[in-house]
């Protein structure tokens, strides 16, 4: 009989003793399904041994032990560890967190085949059927058809991407004879012929990532927009497939995956790439993780959650877009995985490449402390492709209606005369953020979260848009009977249907989080804008990075000056983050690119900087700013976050767990105060701010802290700690 120490998925920072047989240190890593309570849970047994301080009554058996997928190995079980200490989270969430919900499941994992290595190719009898002759309703079996007749083959992943249908349509058809399954044949790494030639920048960052590839370094690759980033990730991919290993590329976002996803197997036809992100089911994610942990997957492309992807010969790791804000979990495990990324790459000892065309501050200055290594790229790869020209339409002179300027206008319009592509922006979906009554004042607010609902006049409806809660459009206002309530101010709705009404012989196309919910919407959004079937785009953060489309030439830029209203010490750098990659989208081919911004502040040093793309001038500035007020990245943070039905019940809280804090004189804890949202999905919410200069001495400080807060009674109150906060 041996012990077995296992890691459930509880709120409770401990590990759980099970009696267990036929148990070995191999062990280690395995699923298991135990008793808890009145009910079964399935953990990963994180310990083997002899001993347990329960007593021989209390001690449970452990009911089955999975064997029929290898365990996790111990590098990934050493960053869960990692992860529980540095985050302040129990250990068993943790690790099932970074788990595949089939693993999660109390039953065994039954895959019969992993999809991707597998493909339908035409048989001579498949060859003599008349497509015509099938039904034109049958739009998937005439696709699949038309693909094999002009191919020859079709993979199971190819499959995948026509249609959720399409492989049981080419079940069908092996039942007939038309085609038969067979293994993809063993990969081959090498790359296509069409590989274009390096700038010269692109050939030293390259050859100085390259030289240094079988050790742990951290790169910043500093790149204006379109000045190819993506072939130097290509090119180091390809050096550390000729190894034999993996490489790991996290991206913010699931809407950059299609585009991504495109180029890399473009290059790598052979090369077994595997996709890991939100918008798959569970079956598609079990499939991917497992040909990752079998070392059959050698590019692993996935958002935030795959940085816990299991990989045994790892090789190179790579964060695209390493500014962005969501990288980093905001709720529960409350990590980063752009900073989980880099301790796992000290881990395995192999480099990791940070890109970006305007680092986060953070990381900015970490190459200035000499931390990081920075490699520039300051021009854009395509030849004869220039940075576009950045201009401000000053709207205390030039009057907008319905949010656009005349110039704006008349832009817009020269660019449909020449056939090119442009870009409103407006990072504000909806109608209209406010619905107001002109007589009272009134305005519809949320009644579970310190926020105004959002029109959205199409639907007839008011949403809020953090917490999800809808209501019908009002007859008249609530308060005082007016039937004049009026939407107030601009949502790409709105400036959509202004644009229409403007010019209504053009094709334009909203893009926000409301127009992309259907499944597969955005690659079918991707393929008309390449296809140049829209003139004139509408969209919000969605479209500002990572894309490239070679026919826009404008991008009009609507708003953007109520983030410099913001209390956030981080807004300034996210609007000139989000500016500079929204312009980036304009002028990457041989279409020279313009940018206007409407403003009422076009003198801000924010917008003098960013006509000049002189990120390094705006990011010295800001440092400055933060050195003298103690903020990130010369202090570190954490923030204890509390919630709860009445704002006294958190307040008291924090100010009970500030009295038991023992400080030292390195640490600093400010009062609690409300949160900038006070009120959130029914719940108000507190925080108290602690920093330190010392990240060492705040992570001894907050270990000691949390053991006493974890003593506090439960009720009533919800509490974390968020460490490295990104929203206050």
């Amino acid at each position: 009989m041996s012990i077995i120490r296992v890691a459930l998925n509880v709120p409770v920072d401990t590990l759980f003793d099970y009696a267990a047989t036929d148990v070995s240190k191999e062990d280690i890593g395995l699923r298991v399904r135990v008793p808890f309570g009145k009910k079964w849970m399935t953990g990963v047994i994180m310990e083997v041994g002899t001993d347990t301080l329960v007593s021989a009554e209390k001690l449970k058996p452990a009911e089955f032990i999975f064997r029929e997928i290898p365990p996790l190995p111990a590098a990934l079980l050493n960053l869960f560890l990692f992860c529980s200490h540095y985050y302040h989270h129990p250990l068993g969430m943790v690790v099932m967190n970074g788990l595949p919900s089939k693993l999660r499941s109390h039953q065994p994992i039954k895959i019969k085949k992993l999809s991707d290595h597998f493909q339908f190719c035409f048989t001579d009898s498949g060859r003599q059927v008349d497509i015509s002759a099938i039904p034109a309703r049958n739009t998937i079996k005439r696709r699949l058809l038309t693909e094999l007749s002009a191919s020859g083959v079709v993979s199971n992943r190819e499959a995948r991407q026509c249609s959720p249908g399409a492989l049981k349509v080419l079940k069908e058809f092996a039942e007939l004879g038309w085609v038969e399954e067979l293994p993809v044949p063993p990969s081959v790494t090498s790359e296509t012929s069409s590989v274009p030639a390096l700038t010269a920048e692109q050939e030293i960052a390259v050859n100085t990532i390259t030289a240094e590839i079988g050790k742990f370094n951290t790169w910043l690759l500093h790149g204006v927009t379109g000045s190819g980033k993506t072939e130097v990730y290509l090119r180091l991919i390809s050096c550390v497939l000729l190894q034999g290993k993996q490489t790991l590329i996290l991206i913010p976002e699931i809407n950059l995956t299609p585009q991504l996803e495109a180029i890399f197997r473009a290059r790598f036809p052979t090369t077994s790439l595997v996709s890991l992100h939100s918008g798959l089911n569970d079956t598609e994610r079990i499939t991917g993780w497992l040909q990752a942990q079998r070392g059959d997957a050698e590019i692993i492309l996935g958002t935030r959650l795959a940085v816990f992807t299991p990989l045994p010969k790892i090789g190179l790791v790579i964060v695209d877009e390493e500014q962005d804000s969501s990288f980093k979990q905001q709720d529960g495990l409350r990590y980063s995985a752009r900073d989980i990324a880099i301790f796992r790459a000290r881990q395995a000892n192999v480099p990791i490449v940070l890109g970006s065309a305007t680092p986060s501050l953070e990381s900015y200055h970490n190459t200035m402390t000499n931390r990081y290594r920075s490699l520039r790229l300051s021009s854009r790869a395509i030849e004869n492709a220039t940075l576009p020209s950045i201009h401000c339409i000053d709207t205390r002179s030039a009057k907008t209606k319905e949010g656009l300027s005349e110039p704006l206008l008349q832009a817009l319009e020269k660019c449909l005369a020449q056939q090119h592509q442009s870009l409103v922006f407006i990072n504000r979906r909806g109608y209209a953020p406010v619905l107001l009554c002109k007589s009272c004042a009134w305005t519809a607010n949320c009644h579970r979260c310190a926020s105004r609902l959002v029109v959205h006049l199409r639907e007839k409806k008011l949403f809020c848009h953090h917490c999800g809660h809808q209501e019908q459009f009002p007859h008249a206002c609530p308060a005082c009977g007016d039937q004049d309530i009026v939407p107030f101010g601009h949502g790409t709705q709105r400036v959509e249907a202004a644009l229409v009404e403007r010019f209504p012989d053009a094709r334009i196309l909203r893009i926000d989080r409301d127009s992309i919910r259907r499944k597969n919407a955005w690659q079918g959004i991707l393929k008309t804008i390449q296809n140049k079937e829209v003139d004139i785009l509408v969209g919000t953060q969605l479209l500002a990075k990572g894309h490239d489309f070679p026919n826009l030439s404008l991008v009009g830029i609507l708003n953007s000056d109520v983030s410099l209203y913001s209390t956030n010490f981080r807004a300034s750098e996210r609007l000139f983050i989000q500016l500079m990659q929204v312009a980036g989208r304009a002028g990457r081919a041989d279409i020279a690119g313009h940018v206007l911004i409407q403003t009422e502040f076009p003198e801000h040093p924010l917008y003098r900087a960013l006509k000049q793309h002189d990120y390094d001038s705006l990011a010295q500035i800001l440092l400055a700013e933060r050195k003298m007020a103690d903020f990130p990245p010369f202090v570190y943070q954490a923030l204890l976050r509390a919630e709860a039905h009445q704002i006294d019940t958190a307040l008291d809280f924090l100010t009970r767990a500030a009295a038991v804090a023992e400080p030292s004189n390195n640490i600093e804890i400010f009062d609690p105060v409300p949160a900038q949202m006070a009120r959130l999905k029914g719940l108000e919410r507190a925080h108290l701010l602690v920093q330190s200069h010392s990240r060492k001495q705040l992570q001894r400080f907050l270990t000691e802290w949390h053991k006493k807060l974890k003593t506090f009674p439960a009720r009533k109150i919800r509490w974390v700690l968020d460490i490295d906060p990104q929203e206050f």
